[in-house]
């Protein structure tokens, strides 16, 4: 095989090679209950999801309090800020930022006084018109004091002051366009969004007779609430001293729930609209299985988002399951890699092999995908240094030919290596034997919802929420031949 010709920015960028998702939201209606150490609780639980910046906001009861600051939640709060955060209702974010810069600004909820009293917002996604909706608010008069997208919806809320806020919040979902969750606070009430193709995960449960909204169930667990159900496409969910009731902003015929929330994003012990993580990527691994059988004597994931399809892999196989790669469980996600060499360094710290284990076996990795290769060539290098006779890599999705726009950390086709190269020729820059992805088909049968209910514009380049302007699609053609088939319809 020809060797992929791959250049100095390529190599170098300083950015991940795994997606990254947005944020992580969490809120609690729970009078007499400590909602902040709640909500800390809850978000820390949803850490998965972001880890550049944490925020709490609180009602009072005569106003919101909120804090927030840049790092990991543990890192953020403490017990005396938590003691200082008393009321009873609390809405908590985790960030990542894929629109707007890092920066404490940026973070969230956002807190503003609007006439009908103080409300704060977390929001979870990315909105494909923001550019345009920020242009005419500023022309109308509106003032942004961040980057985010998610005050575009704040002022939004602000300027149909004269509506209830359930009829602000319907006035907005007609006006913005993209996948979202929310969580809004107001003095008295908390409300969850989800957008109406359901793209963006929000789930809500019971704790005694409080209620709560979060991402993934897996921070309903960490508090020891209940899971109720998912929230439903295009749903504006109230609660209130009165109870709970819903408003629906119309959807469209098919959800299109976001299929990387199973392949990556959400912890496996999380329940997503009807559907456990884990369970799905076993699954995944065996249909992978099913498709593409290799001589070989070990099976080894990549941890840890690649254990669960390696142990279904193994399961069909027979394949023996072992633990080759042994992960560093303090080298987190957020380690700072400036150089190339320090980059490889920070693989060798997260991750590795146990030679005597490895020494002259044919090995199948199996990882959940391969979006820039940097990684998986690293470890390919590791394995071989460690004695491993031939290496196989299997991947439990298909290729990503296609960037995200729906707040999904993916800004080129020129980042993304299957649509720059062929499968020989990323076969050759990763150095493994054998590289295979699963099928569409194969992913998708692993759900099931099937094949119309979830977004795989990554993987087809049809997406299903369209741009404003065609021109918001240019940023991110840098390199590569995309299809952006169906966007602008």
């Amino acid at each position: 095989m020809a060797e992929v010709n791959c250049s100095p920015r390529w190599l170098n960028t300083g950015r991940p090679d795994k997606f990254r998702e947005e944020c992580g939201i969490f809120g609690l209606y729970g009078p007499g209950l400590d909602v902040a150490r709640l909500t800390y609780y809850g978000l820390f639980a949803l850490q998965h999801r972001g880890q550049e910046s944490a925020g709490i906001a609180v009602s009072t009861g005569g106003g919101i309090e909120v804090y927030k600051g840049m790092g990991l939640v543990a890192e953020v709060f403490n017990q005396t800020i938590l003691k200082k955060l008393q009321g009873n209702l609390a809405i908590g974010h985790v960030r990542y930022s894929t629109t707007g810069a890092s920066s404490l600004a940026n973070a969230q909820p956002l807190v503003a006084r609007v006439r009908q009293g103080m409300i704060a917002v977390a929001h979870n996604g990315n909105l494909t018109n923001a550019f345009y909706l920020r242009q005419k608010l500023s022309a109308e008069g509106s003032v942004f004091q961040t980057t985010t997208d998610s005050e575009v919806i704040l002022n939004l809320l602000a300027r149909n002051q004269k509506c209830s806020l359930s009829e602000a919040l319907l006035k907005c979902i007609e006006e913005i366009r993209g996948a979202y969750s929310l969580v809004i606070m107001t003095e008295d009430q908390l409300i969850g969004v989800r957008d109406p193709f359901g793209v963006r995960p929000l789930c809500l449960g019971k704790l005694g007779e409080a209620w709560v909204l979060a991402s993934e169930s897996c921070a309903l667990d960490a508090i020891g609430a209940t899971f109720i159900r998912d929230l439903k496409p295009g749903e504006i969910l109230i609660i209130d001293s009165q109870g709970i009731f819903s408003l629906y902003a119309p959807h469209p015929p098919r959800s299109a729930h976001c299929i990387f929330e199973f392949i990556y994003f959400a912890r496996p012990d999380s329940i997503i609209d009807g559907e456990n993580v884990y369970l799905v990527r076993r699954e995944l691994g065996r249909n992978l299985a099913r498709e593409c059988r290799v001589e070989a004597d070990l099976v080894i994931p990549v941890p840890d988002s690649g254990v669960a399809a390696a142990g279904g892999y193994a399961e069909v196989t027979g394949i023996p399951l072992v633990e080759g790669l042994i992960k560093n469980r303090y080298a987190g996600r957020t380690f700072i890699q400036p150089t190339q060499e320090m980059r490889d360094l920070g693989v060798r710290l997260k991750l590795n092999p146990i030679r005597p284990l490895l020494q002259g076996k044919r090995v199948i990795i199996i990882d959940d995908s391969l979006v820039r290769g940097t990684t998986s060539r690293r470890i390919v290098q590791m394995l071989r240094g460690a004695g491993v006779k031939e290496v196989h890599l299997l991947i439990a999705s298909p290729p990503v030919f296609h960037p995200c726009y729906y707040g999904i950390d993916t800004s080129a086709y020129g980042e993304l290596i299957a649509s720059r190269f062929p499968v020989d020729k990323i076969t050759a820059f990763v150095g493994a034997d054998t590289l295979y992805y699963l099928s569409l088909k194969g992913m998708l049968t692993a759900l099931r919802e099937g094949m119309t209910s979830y977004c795989t514009a990554c993987f087809t380049g049809v997406y299903p929420i369209p741009l404003a302007q065609p021109q918001e699609a240019t940023k991110y053609r840098l390199a590569g031949q995309g299809n952006l088939q169906g966007i602008y319809s």
